[in-house]
């Protein structure tokens, strides 16, 4: 994986990754997050993978069901964040992948094996935009209450 600083304004950086082949998505930008201290961004990409297990999450019993793709897919669309989980990062984010037969899966991003390439935008928020992992639903939600911010109260 390649990563490069391509803006920082005000103390908030933004970075573009860009994974190799059979690199491991989530653990990649997991250990990203950590090492570079990002603890509160938002993040998007698209390329293609190998083979991905997504999510669905099970509100009752607050979890996630896995959803196994096999095959080679698009990554058409991966949204999401990275929030503060105790002064650890947790990644949280859905990913559309489009199939051959232009049919789509969609879910929670669990594990995704990049092939041939992933790219991503990681945009760090303002701290009074940061998510905080609320364990009462096992999720990280925006914690509006965490600091003070513009038009906060």
């Amino acid at each position: 994986m390649k990563s490069r600083l391509v803006s920082e304004v005000d103390g908030l950086r933004t970075f573009v990754l860009v994974m190799d082949k059979e690199d491991e998505a989530v653990e990649r930008l997991t250990a990203f997050s950590r090492e570079h201290r990002v603890t509160g961004a938002g993040l998007t990409g698209v390329g293609a993978c190998r083979d991905a297990t997504l999510g669905y999450f099970d509100a009752e019993r607050k979890e996630y069901l896995d959803i196994p793709v096999g095959g080679q897919s698009e990554v058409l669309s991966l949204i999401g964040d990275i929030a503060d989980d105790d002064g650890r990062p947790a990644l949280h984010a859905h990913v559309v992948l489009g199939h051959r037969d232009g049919s789509t899966a969609g879910g929670h991003l669990q594990r995704l094996t990049v092939w041939p390439t992933l790219e991503l935008v990681i945009t760090e928020t303002p701290a009074h935009l940061r998510k905080r992992v609320d364990p009462d639903v096992g999720l990280a939600l925006i914690a509006l209450d965490a600091t003070d911010g513009p038009g906060g109260s």
